[in-house]
C-alpha cells in the first residue's frame, strides 16, 4: 500500500505565486545575458574586444562584492532584500536597454565624438553590473534561503522538487527568452529588442512585487527565520560587556602601558582584516564540509564552452544567424529542462553525491565533441558541431549544478547558508571572469578553437576535484563488484 503525503502546511497557490515571480524575474535578466554580446558585437564589428570587456566588468563586480551581497542579504530583513533586489535590478536593466537604443539610433557617435561613444559604453557595463548584483541577490534569496525554510517540517521530497522546479524556471527563460530575442533582432532590428528589453523591466517589477510579497505573508515560517535573522544580527549582553570593557581599558592605558602591548600590533591587525566582511565571508565558506563540490562547480563557469557572451560573438562572426543561434540556446535549455525532471529520479536511486559524480564526467564526455569541432574542415559543420556538444553537455552540468546545491542545503548551516551563497557565486564569477580576460587576450575569433581546448581543460580539473571529494567521503567511486558480472555478460 503506498504512503500517503503529508499535505503542504500552506496553501499550494503560494508556491505557484513563488515560481511565476521567480519566472518574472529571470525573464528579463536572461534576454540581457544574450543580447548583450550581439550588441557589442555590432557596435565593434570583427573584435571579441568590447564583449569580453563587458564580460570582464560584470564577473569582477560579482567577484568582487558577492561576499558582500550575500552578507547583506543575511543582514537585513527578507522585506528590505525584496525590495532592494527587484528595485535595483529592473532599474539598471532599464537603463542599460536604454542606453543600448541611443547608441545604436546614433551610430555615427563613435566616429564623431569617441568620448560620448566610450560614456555609452561605461554606463551599459555599469548598469549591467548592478543588475547583476542585484539578480544575485534575488538568487541567494529566494534559491538558498526561502527554498530552504518553506521545505523545512515538509514531507522529505519537497525541497528536491522546490529545487528541480527553480532551476526549470530559469533554464526555461534560458530556452524562451533567448529565442524571442533573436528573432526580434534577425527579424526587426536590434534597437527594437533593445526597447522591448527596457519595457519588460518597466512593466513587470509592480507584479513581481506583489507575487513575493504575497509569497512572504502567507507562509508563517518566512516570517519568522526573517525575525531571527534580525535577532541574530544584534550583539550579545556579551558582547556589548566585552566591548565596553575593551573601551573603558583602552582609555585608561598610559604610556608605559602601550609599550608592552607593540608585540601584538599584527594579532590586531589581522583580527580587524578578518571582521570585514568579504574575509569573513571567504573564512566561512573555506571552513565548510562542501568546499571541493564548491570549487568544481565553480570551475566549469570557467569555460566559452556555453551560449554566452563569447560562444554567441564568435558564432555571429562565423555567420550564423541570430535566431539560428537563439534556437540553438533554447535546444540547449531544453536539454538543461530535461535534466530537472532526471535529477530527482535519479538522487532517489543514486543518492546525491553519486548523481553528481555521474553527471559531471558525462557533462566532459559531451564537450569532448566540442573539441572534435576544431578539427572539422568545414566551417559550418564544425559551428553546427560545436552547438552540438555544448547543447548535449547541458543535460550533465545542470544535474550537477542540482546535485552540489543540494549538498550546501543540507550541509551548510543556517546562519552560514546565505553568506557561503554569497561566496560559492562569487567565485563562479572570479573564473567566469578569467573567461573573459582569455577572451581579451585571444581576440581574434579565428583562435576561439583555443578557448574551446582550455575550457576543456577546466572541465577536466572540475571532474578530479569532485571526484577527490567523492572518494574521501565514500572511501571508492564506483562499487566494482557490481560492475564485474555486467562485464562477464558483455564478454560472453
Amino acid at each position: 500500500m503506498l504512503k500517503q503525503r503529508q499535505p503542504l502546511s500552506f496553501p499550494p497557490s503560494l508556491l505557484n505565486y513563488l515560481y511565476v515571480g521567480h519566472f518574472l524575474a529571470r525573464w528579463g535578466a536572461r534576454m540581457w545575458e544574450f543580447s548583450v554580446g550581439l550588441y557589442m558585437i555590432n557596435v565593434w564589428p570583427d573584435s571579441l574586444a568590447l564583449a569580453a570587456a563587458y564580460g570582464v566588468v560584470e564577473s569582477a563586480s560579482t567577484a568582487l562584492f558577492g561576499p558582500v551581497v550575500g552578507r547583506l542579504v543575511d543582514k537585513f530583513t527578507y522585506i528590505k532584500v525584496l525590495r532592494l533586489w527587484l528595485l535595483s535590478q529592473n532599474f539598471s536593466f532599464m537603463i542599460a536597454g536604454g542606453t543600448v537604443v541611443a547608441l545604436l539610433l546614433y551610430e555615427d557617435v563613435k566616429s564623431e565624438n569617441f568620448i560620448v561613444f566610450l560614456s555609452f559604453i561605461l554606463l551599459i557595463n555599469i548598469s549591467g553590473a548592478v543588475g547583476v548584483l542585484s539578480t544575485l541577490a534575488g538568487t541567494i534569496l529566494v534559491e538558498r534561503e526561502w527554498v530552504v525554510v518553506i521545505s523545512e517540517g515538509q514531507h522529505p521530497g519537497v525541497l528536491t522538487k522546490m529545487n528541480a522546479t527553480i532551476r526549470r524556471i530559469d533554464l526555461v527563460c534560458k530556452l524562451f527568452a533567448p529565442v524571442v530575442s533573436g528573432f526580434i533582432i534577425s527579424f526587426v532590428s536590434l534597437t527594437a529588442s533593445a526597447l522591448t528589453l527596457a519595457i519588460w523591466n518597466i512593466l513587470s517589477v509592480c507584479l513581481q512585487y506583489w507575487l513575493l510579497m504575497s509569497v512572504y505573508n502567507g507562509i508563517p515560517a518566512l516570517s519568522e527565520s526573517s525575525q531571527k535573522r534580525v535577532y541574530r544580527s544584534l550583539p550579545t549582553d556579551s558582547e556589548r560587556s566585552s566591548l565596553t570593557d575593551e573601551s573603558r581599558n583602552s582609555h585608561c592605558l598610559g604610556d608605559n602601558d602601550l609599550e608592552p602591548l607593540g608585540h601584538g600590533w599584527m594579532r590586531k591587525v589581522i583580527e580587524r582584516v578578518s571582521r570585514i566582511s568579504y574575509f569573513s565571508a571567504w573564512k566561512v565558506y573555506l571552513e565548510q564540509d562542501v568546499v571541493l563540490p564548491g570549487i568544481a562547480l565553480a570551475l566549469i563557469y570557467c569555460t566559452v564552452l556555453s551560449f554566452g557572451t563569447l560562444m554567441t560573438a564568435a558564432l555571429e562572426w562565423q555567420g550564423i544567424p541570430a535566431y539560428t543561434i537563439g534556437i540553438a540556446r533554447g535546444i540547449s535549455a531544453t536539454i538543461g529542462i530535461l535534466a530537472t525532471f532526471l535529477y530527482p529520479v535519479l538522487e532517489s536511486q543514486l543518492s546525491t553525491l553519486r548523481t553528481g559524480l555521474w553527471s559531471i564526467w558525462s557533462q566532459w564526455t559531451c564537450l569532448v565533441v566540442c573539441v572534435a569541432s576544431i578539427w572539422v574542415p568545414n566551417k559550418l559543420g564544425a559551428a553546427y558541431l560545436l552547438m552540438g556538444g555544448v547543447a548535449l553537455s547541458r543535460l550533465g552540468l545542470w544535474m550537477f549544478d542540482l546535485a552540489v546545491i543540494q549538498q550546501m542545503q543540507d550541509q551548510v548551516p543556517e546562519s552560514d547558508r546565505c553568506v557561503v551563497g554569497g561566496v560559492q557565486n562569487s567565485l563562479q564569477s572570479v573564473l567566469d571572469l578569467t573567461t573573459y580576460v582569455m577572451g581579451i587576450i585571444i581576440s581574434n575569433p579565428r583562435d576561439f578553437w583555443k578557448l574551446i581546448i582550455l575550457s576543456l581543460l577546466v572541465v577536466t580539473l572540475a571532474a578530479v576535484l569532485y571526484s577527490i571529494h567523492i572518494y574521501r567521503v565514500r572511501k571508492h567511486l564506483f562499487h566494482f563488484e557490481k560492475l564485474y558480472p555486467l562485464v562477464r555478460i558483455v564478454f560472453r
